[in-house]
């Protein structure tokens, strides 16, 4: 997958990759519990039923980071993700146009349809174009993305320690299974893996 304004590809599909989804305007929709259910949801589902590995992960109020790869049976990882973003896409408009619990539903639909004017084909539009994928391929980089991911909510002050989030791999890293099924990078026994602010 292609995204020829950043000049970041997918050319790989069976590499790792960290990846960035953002949501249009930058809408805090994560803040919702039942927003940030519907990507771990989906994750869990991708994981399971089309071959996506995830190594780490983090839910922000209007982004999610990710550490991804495609097992070698799948089409690649530009079609799961291509899939994973429709298929959110559509289930962040249900919820939140029709949700009697949220209540910027009005303006919500004004954003998503602002944003569409672009994008033939949709009236409305919740993911950025784009999901800056950067290939993993050196152990240092790897680690350094890594710690970027589980310090984001520490970064944003809205945790103390990245294991005190709920929606990200950091408790999967050390031993505790946290919201979505995930893969642990081994870094070898000698470094392991420490939280670096």
């Amino acid at each position: 997958m292609n995204d020829n304004r950043t000049g970041y590809n997918i050319d790989d599909q069976y590499a790792t990759y960290f990846v960035t989804f953002t949501l249009v305007g930058w809408i805090d929709l994560f803040t919702r519990k039942e927003c940030a259910q519907i990507i771990i949801d989906s994750l869990n589902y991708c994981t399971d039923k089309k071959g996506l590995i995830v190594y780490a992960y983090v839910i922000m109020s209007s982004h999610v980071h990710l550490i991804l790869s495609a097992k070698e049976s799948t089409s690649g990882l530009s079609d799961i993700i291509r899939d994973l973003r429709k298929y959110t896409a559509k289930e962040l408009i249900t919820f939140t146009t029709n949700s009697k619990y949220e209540s910027r539903k009005d303006w919500l639909k004004v954003v998503y349809q602002y944003h569409s004017k672009y994008h033939k084909g949709t009236n409305h539009k919740v993911w950025k174009r784009g999901f800056h994928p950067m290939l993993l391929t050196h152990p240092k980089f790897t680690y350094q993305k890594l710690n970027y991911i589980h310090n984001n909510p520490v970064a944003a002050k809205i945790v103390s320690k990245p294991e005190h989030y709920i929606n990200s791999s950091a408790l999967d890293y050390l031993g505790i299974s946290g919201r979505v099924k995930i893969q642990i990078i081994d870094f070898g026994v000698e470094e392991g893996y420490v939280f670096t602010g």
